[in-house]
């Protein structure tokens, strides 16, 4: 059994048994964390984190959370599995690599994925590209997405997030 924080059976919120899912007052869950983050960002619209339901923009804006969910936030999920050789994490990186290559390519032309604000895509992008520390894999491989990491990093509500998740782990 999968436990939550309050000894309860996490498959009993999400039977797919695994983060990130989203337990609602009203007794709703919402799993995946793409249309977690639409959610959350559509409750306060002039925050302007997602463009408006409906908009080219927001098909974008689900194209882009599409590619980070299946291509990087997978590939990158898959370098933690203790069983996999190092031979064929090894193939994995390579393709990481080249999905790297685009969203190298796009930031060296802005400032956030979908232009110069940043959004709900760059939020999920930042924390899935914090993983590849674990990995020795060096992102500054990648200037426009080392300039990118510094910059979504240095945001306060970024600081303050990142601070919370560090006492949280030091429980």
């Amino acid at each position: 059994m999968s436990q939550i924080a309050g000894g309860g059976d996490f498959l009993a919120i999400n039977p797919k048994g695994y983060v990130a899912a989203l337990q609602l007052d009203h007794g709703e869950v919402l799993t995946e964390g793409p249309a977690i983050i639409q959610y959350l960002a559509d409750l306060k619209p002039e925050a302007g984190l997602a463009p408006p339901n409906g908009s080219w923009e927001r098909t974008r804006l689900q194209e882009w959370l599409n590619f980070i969910s299946s291509e990087i936030h997978a590939g990158l999920s898959l370098l933690f599995h203790p069983l996999i050789p190092d031979e064929v994490k090894a193939m994995f990186k390579q393709k990481l690599f080249k999905r790297f290559a685009l969203i190298e390519a796009t930031l060296g032309a802005q400032d956030y994925l979908l232009g110069t604000q940043f959004g709900v895509a760059d939020a999920y992008l930042f924390t899935v590209l914090r993983w590849t520390g674990f990995f020795a894999i060096d992102i500054r491989t990648w200037p426009a997405m080392t300039k990118y990491m510094q910059r979504v990093g240095s945001r306060a509500a970024v600081k303050l997030a990142l601070r919370a998740e560090a006492e949280a782990t030091d429980v």
